[in-house]
């Protein structure tokens, strides 16, 4: 026992400042969403866990950083990544990294919003008021005119904020498209009324709907938002009505809330995330996609109208993994 003492040595134990290091650096990078990070930060952890064997250690350093950034920032359930890895001997931290990028890539939904040629389209797009959703509304509208659709209108239906209608109507003067609005008070549904009765009179074309988004007032505006969603289809053509939400991707499973709420209200078509450019975005795709199924249509990268592209499942599941 003697002699074991003696070979004791104190210093190879980390330092209490290399212990809050261990500990705080990998929750830092939760943050910036950064598995590859978190493996980084974890790696003095290698000599002190040397005994267990180097394939299990790089097992449960490639685990952990999955299970920080997926299971504690976005919920995600990492249990499937773990017995893959075990029952197929996988512990190289790139093949593991491979493995979850296959895993999340079926949850990660995309899709495309077309507009039908020959045809009225009537596209509803809903959110919280802070989201980014005016801005989407003006993103959309250039992207579209710039396509060469002639015949496009956006309907200002958030009558309940007077700079709402204000801020709609200085958008589309800057992109020179029309925008149906009324005055502060007025009835939302009569706004896409009046604006589907435009395009339609004019012949096939697109309505672009911005609706109200003050979710504190959640029964009113769901009431609200179920009655544009009646006129909307009466007054697309058949199979010509989308509904559209937008989410900023940094607020992680509070976008996620918003969306089952509109969801349950209007039965949602498709996404657009806004702030994608952020180091923060996040995994809500994954989250979204796995619990309600709902498809990324775009995704807004910055304050420029020209800032709208569509959404790439493969890249953003590399961005979240080895940002």
């Amino acid at each position: 026992h003697v002699a074991n003492q003696e070979d004791f040595d104190e210093s190879k134990l980390p330092n209490f400042w290399t212990i809050v290091s261990i500990i705080l650096i990998p929750l830092v990078l939760i943050i910036l969403d950064s598995i590859a990070g978190v493996v980084d930060a974890m790696e003095p952890l290698r000599p002190i866990l040397g005994f267990l064997g180097e394939p299990f250690v790089a097992l449960l350093i490639a685990t952990v950083a999955a299970m920080l950034i997926l299971g504690i920032k976005h919920g995600y359930k990492t249990e499937e990544l773990e017995k893959i890895c075990k029952k197929e001997k996988i512990t190289d931290q790139s093949a593991i990294t491979e493995k979850l990028k296959s895993i999340l890539l079926e949850n990660v939904k995309e899709t495309k919003l077309e507009i039908v040629p020959d045809k009225v389209n009537v596209w509803m797009v809903l959110g919280v008021n802070g989201a980014g959703k005016t801005t989407s509304v003006a993103k959309m509208a250039n992207l579209y005119k710039k396509q060469g659709l002639e015949n496009l209108v956006l309907a200002s239906c958030d009558t309940f904020r007077a700079a709402a209608i204000e801020q709609l109507n200085y958008h589309g003067e800057k992109v020179g498209v029309r925008v149906v609005s009324h005055q502060h008070g007025s009835d939302p549904s009569a706004v896409v009324f009046d604006a589907c009765d435009a395009v339609r009179a004019k012949g096939p074309g697109l309505v672009i709907a911005d609706t109200a988004g003050r979710l504190h007032n959640k029964e009113n505006l769901v009431k609200e938002l179920q009655k544009i969603d009646r006129i909307c289809r009466s007054k697309a053509d058949e199979g010509c009505y989308k509904k559209i939400i937008v989410l900023d991707c940094t607020t992680g499973q509070n976008a996620l809330r918003q969306a089952e709420v509109f969801n349950e209200a209007v039965a949602v078509d498709a996404i657009i995330l806004t702030k994608y450019d952020s180091t923060a975005k996040g995994g809500v795709a994954v989250s979204i996609g796995r619990e309600l199924g709902l498809p990324v249509a775009l995704v807004c990268t910055g304050e420029h109208y020209e800032d709208i592209a569509e959404f790439n499942a493969v890249s953003y599941v590399n961005d979240i993994t080895e940002n």
